[in-house]
C-alpha cells in the first residue's frame, strides 16, 4: 500500500524544489514526485492537499523528553505524539535525564522505547561529562556507536575550558557536533530571569546578557582552535548573535539555533509572575528579539528549534524563584515560526529550510528532504488556518507554555514518517 498526496504546494529546500506537485510514497520511501500522478492502485491512500503546503517533515534539534526518570513531566510516547502534532519526523533528545545519558545502556534504552512506543524519529544527545558534573568525560565512544549524533551537556554547560576543549578534540573522529548550552554559571547564578529594567521592577534577580556571551565566545574560540564542528543552543542575547556572524565571516565551524519564544517574547512577559514564561535562557529585551529576527533572516541563525521542555503544573505553580525552568514547544513552533512568515521576515522556503535539511546536515542523519528515494518523512500543513492556543489539547503532558490563548495561524493536517500516516487531523 502507498500513500499518494495530490495537489498540494510541495516545498523542499534540498532541491530547491517550489511547486504544485503530486508525491507517491511507495513503502518506506518517496518514489515520485510528477505534476500529476494517477492512483498506482486502488489500495493506496490518496490524500488531497489543495491549498496545503507539503514539506520534508520537520527536525527539531533540541528536545527534552525527560524518559528515562522524569516521566511525570513526560514520556517518550507522549513527546513523539506532540512531535507529530506539531509537524516534526524527527527530535533530538537532550541527555538530562535520570540517569543521565552519559553510556551506551542509557542511550540504547531510549532508542529501544523510542522503537516501541514513539511513533516519530528520535535520535539521542549524549552528556559530554560524567553526571553532567563537569568533572570527567562520558564513554563518548560508546554512546556514539550506540547511536548519539551529538554531545552536549546541556542545562549543566561545562565550566572547565581545558576538559571542553578535550571534549572537542575527543569527538572530532566521530564526525559529530559538539552542542553547547552557553552559559557562564558564575555570572547567572541564582538568577531567575533576564537582567533588567524589569527583574529590578519585580525584585527578581537577574541573569545578564553577559553570562551567556562569554560562554558564546570561549566555546566558538575552542571550536576554532579544535577544528570541532559547534552548534549553540537557544541564542538570546544581541551580542551572542554579533559573535555567531562574526565567527561565520572568519569561517569558523559554528551553527547556531533560536527558539520561537525568544524571537516572539520579551522580559515583559514576567510580569504577574508568570512562571510559564521562566526559561533558561531567560526572555529577554526588545532588542535581543529583533538582533534574533535579524539573524534568522540574513543566515547568522542556522536552525529554529523548541528546546521543549515540559514541566508538571504543581511544578510551575509554585513562588517564581522556586519554579523550574522551561516551557513546552513542540505544538506551537509551526505557527509561531510562521508568523515570520507572515510578516515578511523570511520566506517560507527559508522557515522550512532552518527546520529541516540544516538540522539534518549540523547532525549528518539522513532526513529533511523528499528526494525520490529518500526516507518519506513528509508534513502537511495549512499557513493560513487559524486557531487558539488550548494547553489542555496539547498531546504532550506539559501544559506550561506563555502562549496559551493567543490567536495562531498554521496548523498540521497530516505527518508521515517512513511511509506511515502518524497524525492526522482532517
Amino acid at each position: 500500500m502507498g500513500v499518494l498526496i495530490k495537489n498540494g504546494h510541495v516545498i523542499d529546500p534540498s532541491q530547491s524544489l517550489d511547486m504544485v506537485s503530486d508525491i507517491y510514497v511507495q513503502g518506506d520511501r518517496v518514489k515520485e514526485i510528477s505534476k500529476r500522478i494517477d492512483t498506482p492502485r486502488k489500495s493506496d491512500i490518496v490524500i488531497d492537499a489543495n491549498g496545503q503546503i507539503v514539506a520534508p517533515g520537520f527536525i527539531d534539534i533540541h528536545v527534552h523528553l525527560r524518559e528515562p526518570g522524569y516521566e511525570h513531566k513526560e514520556t517518550i510516547k507522549t513527546g513523539c505524539l506532540a512531535a507529530a502534532a506539531g509537524g516534526f519526523t524527527s527530535v533530538v533528545c537532550m541527555p538530562n535525564t535520570n540517569p543521565i545519558n552519559d553510556n551506551a545502556s542509557v542511550t540504547e534504552y531510549i532508542l529501544l522505547k523510542a522503537r516501541t512506543e514513539g511513533i516519530v524519529n528520535v535520535f539521542p544527545i549524549g552528556a559530554i561529562t560524567k553526571g553532567e558534573k563537569g568533572e570527567e568525560l562520558a564513554d563518548i565512544g560508546e554512546m556514539c556507536e550506540a547511536g548519539c549524533v551529538g554531545i552536549s551537556d546541556d542545562g549543566m554547560p561545562v565550566t572547565d575550558s581545558g576538559l571542553m576543549r578535550k571534549a572537542m578534540e575527543y569527538v572530532k573522529p566521530f564526525g559529530i557536533p559538539v552542542i553547547t548550552h552557553a552559559e557562564d554559571l558564575g555570572l547567572s547564578a541564582g538568577g531567575v530571569m533576564n537582567e533588567g529594567f524589569v527583574s529590578t521592577e519585580l525584585g527578581l534577580r537577574g541573569i545578564p546578557s553577559a553570562s551567556e556571551e562569554v560562554a558564546v565566545g570561549r566555546d566558538i574560540i575552542l571550536s576554532e582552535l579544535t577544528g570541532t564542528p559547534l552548534h549553540i543552543c537557544h541564542v538570546s542575547t544581541k551580542d551572542s548573535v554579533r559573535l555567531v556572524r562574526e565567527a561565520k565571516k572568519r569561517g569558523a565551524n559554528v551553527t547556531a539555533e533560536a527558539t520561537p519564544h525568544h524571537f516572539t517574547l520579551t522580559d515583559r512577559e514576567i510580569y504577574g509572575y508568570n512562571t510559564n514564561a521562566k526559561m533558561n535562557p531567560p526572555l529577554r529585551t526588545q532588542k535581543d528579539v529583533d538582533a534574533i529576527v535579524e539573524g534568522l533572516a540574513d543566515g547568522t541563525i542556522d536552525v529554529i528549534a523548541t528546546d521543549h521542555a515540559p514541566h508538571s503544573q504543581d511544578e510551575k505553580n509554585v513562588e517564581f524563584d522556586l519554579a523550574p525552568f522551561g516551557i513546552v514547544g513542540l505544538e506551537t513552533a509551526l505557527s509561531l515560526s510562521l508568523k515570520l512568515v507572515h510578516e515578511g521576515i523570511i520566506t517560507l522556503d527559508e522557515m522550512i529550510k532552518k527546520l529541516t535539511i540544516v538540522p539534518s546536515e549540523i547532525l549528518g542523519i539522513e532526513r529533511g528532504t523528499l528526494a525520490p528515494g529518500s526516507i518519506a518523512d513528509i508534513v502537511v500543513f495549512d499557513p493560513e488556518k487559524g486557531y487558539t492556543v488550548t494547553p489542555g489539547e496539547f498531546f504532550s503532558k506539559g501544559r506550561n507554555t506563555p502562549f496559551s490563548g493567543w490567536e495562531l495561524k498554521g496548523m498540521v493536517s497530516n505527518t508521515i514518517v517512513s511511509g506511515k500516516i502518524i497524525f492526522s487531523c482532517n
